[in-house]
């Protein structure tokens, strides 16, 4: 009995004692110090207090190793994998966050760890000024007695903000963000999508520049290598001549010269150019006309509001009390913080900013975007730009036409205007401009044309 009541005692004890240091480190939290541990881009504070006790729990970055880390968020949104950033930091002899931990080399789960429990460099909210702490426990498995980490509910994670620890804008924080995630939804997990098993592979970059994009123009199933430099339509070398008869093949490289000669010189023609920055004008015009009729309404609306208010006013300073008085006073008021609400939230519209000789300039613009591509420091940045841009080829088998295949491109016109700035490598969602999907075909131009 007395073994049974002391090892009670001591398991009461020691679950006491863990609900208080829990406790004691949430506090150190909401005062926006560290609960412990040190993150790569960031040191200890050494320093003293006035009455001679140390600081403690206080961080400060690393300008060298915050170098590092705004370097991997750079290279990772312009479209390198982790693998391949963690080599250049090796060949470049950059430390690693483990250097002195039993390893001193980069690796792609350093850099990408664990989305949902915040490991890695790419997942530290620490970087954008917030701390998340008690994002997930540790349990002990009794067999193995190995601690397991177990997620915790997101309502009772502690998040406090440290903007003066922020290395990273969060700008290129939401675009990391939107690239993970749709990695993610590449690589189906945990077969949300469908019964498929996970797999990475389905998340690789493309080979080549328009490798998935390609279509059959009499069967509407891929158009894939059948060799090394040729494309040819899956179904009929797999299937049967019974679901498509087109074996006709064409090669890779010319695709694409006569996919982006397309988009220079048909698609983009300075008439269709002319009238799309005229259309853009015309709407954005009538919008913005909008907008300012419904401001200048609230506007009269308030100075009205405004002068009965203050007639009421009067009359009360004149002796003229009367209790309706204050109910009107308070619906007055009421409609009166309704109208500043709705003026507070509905800004200025912005200038327009297509510029009425754009499409002088589009030429200018295209040879921009033929050099990103060409540039090795730009290729695979650019090149995933305008994929996002050209949401479809279609190859349609012509025994007289050029190389055996008439081409018809699908993409979006304000995108491709918009890729060709000398500083802008994405497409027109980031770059603020309206897009329209538009299908190079019968009926774009005045005359029948493909490329």
């Amino acid at each position: 009995m007395h073994i049974g009541f002391n090892g009670v005692i001591s398991e009461m004890f020691l679950k006491d004692l863990a609900a208080k240091t829990h406790r004691g480190l949430e506090g150190r939290v909401r005062k926006g110090k560290s609960a412990g541990g040190v993150s790569y881009g960031y040191r200890v504070v050494r320093a003293f207090h006035a009455d001679g006790t140390p600081v403690t729990g206080e961080r400060e970055i690393d300008a060298g190793q915050a170098a590092i880390v705004a370097r991997i968020f750079r290279e990772y949104d312009a479209g390198h994998s982790a693998r391949t950033i963690a080599a250049g930091l090796n060949a470049d002899g950059i430390p690693s966050p483990e250097s002195g931990k039993g390893g001193d080399t980069w690796g792609p789960s350093t850099i990408s760890g664990n989305w949902k429990r915040g490991t890695g460099i790419l997942n530290n909210e620490l970087y954008i000024g917030r701390r998340v702490w008690n994002r997930q426990t540790f349990v002990k498995d009794p067999d193995t007695q190995k601690r397991q980490a177990r997620l915790n509910p997101p309502e009772d994670w502690v998040i406090e903000a440290v903007p003066d620890l922020q290395i990273i804008d969060e700008a290129l924080w939401d675009r990391v963000k939107a690239r993970q995630a749709g990695i993610r939804m590449d690589m189906n997990p945990a077969g949300v999508q469908n019964d498929r098993p996970t797999r990475p592979e389905n998340a690789r970059r493309p080979s080549y520049l328009f490798s998935g994009l390609l279509k059959c123009g009499c069967c509407g199933t891929s158009y894939t290598l059948i060799n090394k430099t040729r494309y040819g339509c899956v179904a009929a070398r797999n299937k049967g001549e019974a679901i498509c008869t087109n074996r006709a093949t064409i090669e890779r490289e010319v695709v694409e010269d006569r996919v982006l000669i397309g988009l220079r010189d048909t698609l983009l023609h300075p008439d269709l150019i002319a009238t799309f920055v005229e259309e853009y004008r015309r709407a954005f015009n009538a919008e913005a006309a909008g907008a300012d009729a419904a401001r200048e309404k609230a506007r009269r609306d308030l100075t009205q509001i405004d002068k009965k208010i203050n007639g009421i006013l009067a009359a009360i300073e004149d002796g003229m009390y009367q209790p309706s008085m204050k109910d009107r006073m308070a619906e007055l008021e009421g409609e009166k913080v309704t109208l500043m609400r709705f003026l507070a939230e509905s800004p200025e519209p912005p200038a327009l900013r297509l510029h009425p000789s754009l499409s002088d300039l589009y030429r200018t613009k295209i040879r921009n975007l033929s050099s990103a591509l060409q540039d090795p420091g730009l290729k695979m940045e650019a090149t995933e730009a305008l994929r996002g841009l050209v949401s479809g080829i279609r190859m349609v088998p012509d025994a007289e036409a050029p190389n055996g295949h008439h081409i018809e491109l699908a993409g979006e016109l304000a995108g491709i205007l918009a890729l060709g700035e000398a500083q802008t490598t994405k497409p027109a969602a980031s770059a603020g401009l309206r897009s329209e999907t538009m299908v190079a075909g019968v009926g774009f131009e005045p005359t029948t044309f493909r490329l």
